[in-house]
């Protein structure tokens, strides 16, 4: 197979020796097509210097795709700072070449021809008024950059498993990411079995990962965490969803809660809850989306009635994850009666009682009920229900009404970092599953590796899964920095959910028939992938909101 992939690649690389300033040249020219295609969309989209919600949504095609435009030159021009390191330390090989080499062979394809923002949503420069030849990159890298012969040498240096350099350039990351990466493949199996009776993660795994420090990873040490950074957080959530991805969603919703007390509590609040979320010793969830709201979280009914030393909250909320064996809500409900917008709400850590599995809700004047799911199962979604429902006044987060809005809108980059993150391990797993597959499965004589529409499919899932890492850690290291990153990371989660999605599709396809069925767990990733393009702001709300902050002049 080695030999015969060797064979037909053995011409694949005419473009290494001056691949980086080729990148360069042609990164520079995306860029230039970026900016010619926002002068082209933004005067149809402000008023008076400033973005026009109408217009905006009038324009929403276009929009939208000038969101994914955005996204791809970002993704080339952190792709080219990737290469740029590894080169600078002698660590960028002929796999890592290659990669960089399809990645931009592919992506500047699409960017001249069109490029996809679903399945049956393409957009193309013709739609801004520009023609393809305004597009001016370097010839050879457009045309022959991912040639059929390069992705079937790439596909031969990745056969033994290794996809790449993530060039973390941090010791104590990669042993972190090592520890989580053993911590996961033994569980793959238990994950697989999890799925398929539809039962949540046991106990016992959870409270492995709390010794772990799974849910204090970014919780200042003052508080009882480790303190450690986004970009920290992402490493620990990819490798925990390579194996499963509700490992890597446990510590979604403690980041969550610590990151809005962090942020928004009160210190007495800080002092008592930051320390129990750090230490797993309560779990949280978050509890913010309604029947009929969706995305439009300003629009919450969801009533919280201050009556003496406590609020009484009724109303439904659903799509609620983890909701029964959790022990505090950070709960958004609307204080302010004379409201019907985000200045009305308010969050809340409401305690409750954990369930069991006899009795899921045992708290007074709280109910609720499971949602059958196709995949990410582990933690189960349910819809709940409040009438009356007692929350202590002091949980109030940071003791001001009408701030729940706000105090929320400032995790939106963690949260969406996170996400990222999980998709691009959910990606690596289809990837790895897929690879295995295709080495094991002999058909007319040869593993169906060798044919090069299976080959192919896994090079590019190679090289995207490495695009989505790296727009995923420059949104994590832009955290780090305390820089505002809401457009990275609405980009790094727009790219990560479809590469997971688009890695679970083909890897499935690779399988056949035997992909479709449940015992083989490719099934149970494409069904865990497809929740990736919608919950956390869908791929829809993520280019909205790329899209304005862009026109408003944000980077």
């Amino acid at each position: 197979m080695s030999a015969m992939l060797r064979e037909e690649g053995a011409a694949a690389s005419p473009l290494l020796s001056d691949l980086l300033a080729r990148a360069r040249k042609s990164l520079t020219g995306a860029q230039v097509i970026l900016e010619e295609v926002r002068g082209r969309l933004i005067g149809r989209v402000t008023a008076g210097g400033k973005v026009d919600a109408k217009a905006l949504d009038t324009q929403q095609f276009i929009a939208h795709g000038y969101s994914w435009l955005a996204t791809y030159v970002t993704g080339l021009e952190q792709m080219l700072h990737w290469a740029e390191r590894l080169e600078s330390s002698g660590r960028f090989g002929e796999r890592e070449q290659l990669i960089l080499q399809i990645a931009y062979g592919e992506y500047l394809s699409q960017i001249k021809g069109g490029w996809p923002m679903s399945q049956g949503e393409i957009v193309r420069l013709a739609d801004f008024g520009l023609d393809a030849a305004a597009a001016k990159f370097d010839d050879a890298l457009l045309a022959g950059g991912n040639s059929p012969a390069a992705r079937s040498r790439l596909a031969d240096l990745i056969a033994d498993g290794e996809f790449g350099e993530a060039a973390l350039d941090d010791e104590s990351l990669t042993i972190v990411r090592d520890q989580f990466h053993a911590f996961a493949s033994d569980h793959v199996e238990d994950a697989h079995q999890w799925h398929l009776k539809d039962e949540l993660i046991p106990l016992e795994i959870i409270q492995q990962l709390a010794e772990m420090g799974v849910f204090g990873l970014t919780v200042p040490e003052e508080f009882g965490g480790s303190g450690m950074g986004k970009l920290a957080m992402c490493v620990v959530t990819e490798e925990l969803s390579r194996g499963y991805i509700g490992l890597g969603s446990l510590g979604t919703r403690s980041e969550i809660a610590a990151e809005l007390i962090r942020l928004g509590g009160t210190e007495a609040q800080k002092q008592k809850w930051l320390p129990k979320i750090a230490s797993g010793e309560i779990l949280p969830t978050a509890v913010f989306t309604e029947p009929n709201t969706g995305s439009d979280l300003g629009s919450l009914r969801t009533r919280a009635v201050k009556d003496g030393d406590v609020y009484r909250v009724t109303g439904n909320k659903t799509w609620i994850t983890h909701a029964s064996r959790t022990d505090v809500m950070t709960l958004l409900a609307r204080t302010d009666a004379s409201t019907n917008d985000y200045r009305g709400l308010s969050m809340f850590l409401a305690e409750k009682p954990r369930g069991t599995a006899r009795d899921p809700f045992p708290a007074k004047g709280m109910s609720g009920g499971e949602i059958g799911v196709l995949g990410y199962r582990g933690m189960k979604e349910y819809e709940l229900g409040f009438d009356g429902f007692e929350v202590k006044a002091e949980n109030l987060l940071g003791g001001v009404e009408g701030q729940g809005f706000k105090q929320l809108m400032a995790t939106f980059e963690s949260a969406r970092i996170q996400t990222a993150a999980r998709a691009v391990g959910v990606a690596q797993c289809a990837m790895e599953l897929g690879l295995k597959y295709a080495k094991e499965r002999v058909q007319f004589g040869a593993p169906i590796y060798s044919f090069p529409r299976i080959h192919g499919k896994l090079a590019w899932m190679a090289v995207e899964t490495m695009i989505a890492r790296q727009l995923t850690y420059f949104a994590a290291r832009e955290k780090d920095s305390d820089r505002r990153c809401d457009i990275p990371a609405g980009m790094a989660k727009l790219l990560g959910a479809r590469v997971a999605w688009s890695n679970a599709d083909n890897a499935l396809q690779i399988h056949g028939g035997n992909g479709y069925a449940q015992e083989y767990k490719i099934s149970r990733v494409l069904c865990d992938a497809r929740i990736l393009n919608i919950f956390e702001g869908a791929a829809e709300i993520q280019a909205q909101v790329v899209a304005r902050g862009l026109l408003s002049g944000r980077n």
